[in-house]
């Protein structure tokens, strides 16, 4: 697919413009580092096309805070003051999801996550963010704090023009079936595995 020009077009009888403009679930999963990170650089791009974004971390805790929050969450203030690029609002489980300001223990992690996926669905009803990255989320789906059925569901029936990743290993099959665009992050080899701990700059 080279200069982004696809190597077949459908007979569905739409233009390439109307094909290029539908919105897409994008799932990264697999063992392999990059998930998030992949995830957090099409937030970027999002920006850029000034889209208002929503990210939603679901396991990291809300006292962990990545590089890439930092630099996103500067990017929402450079935009609220001079109108450059798109909003970015960020929130995290852990001490409580941001919006709602609800402390919590670890032993809420399932009803927080539940709560926090009955805001995405609020939000995705009000078409509120043009993009979503609902990151580890693969992981309370897995665990059963929230309804897959729920998500498959809301996603594929998600109106206007409203973007979503989600990242994490173990993909649920249904999920893979869902998405327009899907990427298995594969190890080869990572540092861990010479008992090397996590890098600044790297891991966060």
């Amino acid at each position: 697919m080279p200069s982004g020009v696809p190597g077949v077009v459908p007979a569905d009888g739409l233009t390439t413009r109307q094909r290029r403009q539908r919105p897409l679930l994008i799932i990264h999963t697999g063992d392999g580092k990059g998930k998030s990170t992949a995830a957090f650089g099409l937030a970027l791009r999002g920006w850029n096309q000034g889209w208002s974004v929503g990210i939603f971390q679901f396991v990291k805790s809300a006292r962990w805070r990545i590089g890439e929050q930092t630099a996103l969450e500067s990017l929402g203030e450079l935009h609220n003051a001079t109108g450059r690029g798109g909003s970015i609002e960020w929130h995290k489980m852990g001490a409580g999801w941001s919006w709602s300001r609800k402390m919590g223990t670890d032993d809420d992690h399932a009803a927080a996550a539940a709560e926090g996926w009955q805001e995405i669905k609020r939000r995705l009803a009000q078409e509120k963010h043009t993009l979503y990255v609902l990151d580890e989320f693969t992981y309370p789906i897995n665990w059963g704090w929230v309804d897959i059925d729920d998500v498959i569901d809301t996603l594929t029936a998600r109106s206007g023009y409203q973007h979503v990743i989600i990242t994490g290993r173990r993909a649920d099959p249904r999920l893979v079936e869902a998405a327009q665009l899907v990427t298995e992050m594969s190890k080869i080899k990572h540092p861990f595995d010479d008992g090397q701990k996590g890098q600044r700059g790297i891991e966060w």
